[in-house]
């Protein structure tokens, strides 16, 4: 899966181990690196566990049509589709069977 950045702050940080060390700390910038991975490595979004470690789910309410992926508890990685238009199923939803890039928003305590 292709997977950008919401902004070029954010991309600098991922695109450095030092730099995701300096601003998550080691053991953040650890599961961040095997998020991305696993994330990088799926060929579409349903490709990506919906069981823990990774544990995909779909947020709602103010973050609606976003996703996450666990990091170190309470902490998620959020993005969202990357593709335009996003892929719709016929009840309205996202097929992620169709979503083949995604663009990471931030890491976040959302609780």
């Amino acid at each position: 899966m292709e997977i950008g950045f919401r902004t070029r702050r954010l991309s600098r940080i991922f695109s450095s181990d030092r730099e995701l060390r300096r601003e998550y700390g080691a053991d953040m910038a650890r599961v961040i690196v095997t998020r991305l991975v696993a994330l990088g490595s799926a060929a579409n979004l349903s490709q990506v566990p919906t069981t823990p470690p990774e544990r995909r789910h779909i947020l709602s309410g103010q973050r609606q049509g976003q996703y996450a992926v666990d990091l170190v508890h309470p902490h998620r990685l959020i993005f969202e589709p990357g593709n335009y238009p996003i892929p719709r199923r016929a009840d309205g939803g996202i097929d992620t069977d169709q979503v083949t890039a995604i663009v990471i928003i931030e890491v976040v305590d959302y609780h």
